[in-house]
């Protein structure tokens, strides 16, 4: 098994991809802690498995990220992978219509929500000289939608490409490596309702070069591989889990 004896944390644990990453990680060997800020969700994430412990966390809070790593570390004594998986995302609605405490909320989880879990776990990751770091981003990061309006969503997105980068490098003479997964179209979070509608989920697979929407696990395996000692030559990298989508004009 690619992660046995490994402790992991998956933050945003409860969202649909966050299940999937937590899945794949146990099937995998690990004990995967669920942060999340409804215990009830994380608990039906974890779905009974006695190495999925859901732990309540909002990334937002500097002192509940820092209790909770601490809390993490007196449990098992070490923390090799973080994923950070907690995102948030606006109705597209034009920016100057945003008010700023909307703008606010967006980049406190999709940048200080990343900023702040990275942050706590680097002390411990450098300490052992060991620790992988697998950050949630989106294609938004790399191209603006016509007609779906996500500047601050996208700007936020994109400083975490470049924040996975620096990581990187800063940290990779500590043997840390720290990579990003950018979904494309998945069928998840807000866009399952429209999925539902056929001609609507065909018009999405049309422009698609592997002419399908993504499923959480296709995102999942790849976050698995990124944590796993397979890629241990591996870091600094942006790997876009998209059917093609970047690739292409449409």
């Amino acid at each position: 098994m690619r992660l046995q004896d490994k402790v992991a944390i998956v933050t945003g644990a409860s969202s649909d991809i966050g299940v999937s990453i937590t899945e794949r990680f146990v099937q995998e060997g690990a004990s995967v802690v669920l942060l999340g800020r409804d215990l009830g969700r994380l608990k039906r994430a974890a779905g009974g498995s006695k190495n999925a412990v859901p732990m309540t966390c909002d990334v937002t809070s500097e002192a509940q990220v820092i209790q909770a790593i601490d809390q993490i570390m007196d449990k098992y004594g070490k923390i090799d992978i973080l994923v950070n998986g907690a995102g948030a995302i606006n109705d597209p609605v034009h920016l100057h219509k945003m008010p700023d405490a909307e703008i606010d909320r967006l980049l406190d989880v999709n940048l200080y929500g990343v900023l702040r879990p990275t942050k706590a776990v680097l002390a411990k990751m450098s300490e052992a000289r060991s620790g992988s770091i697998v950050n949630i981003g989106s294609i938004s990061s790399e191209r603006a939608i016509p007609r779906v309006h996500l500047a601050v969503y996208s700007a936020a997105k994109a400083a975490v490409s470049m924040f996975t980068k620096a990581v990187a490098v800063e940290y990779a003479r500590r043997n840390i490596r720290c990579n990003c997964v950018n979904p494309g179209i998945i069928n998840s979070g807000m866009i399952k309702p429209y999925l539902e509608d056929p001609n609507a989920r065909r018009v999405l697979e049309d422009r698609l070069p592997l002419n399908r929407v993504g499923e959480p696990e296709d995102v999942a395996n790849a976050v698995l591989f990124l944590a796993s000692d397979e890629a241990s030559w591996i870091t600094g990298v942006v790997l876009n889990v998209d059917g093609g989508k970047t690739a292409s004009e449409g």
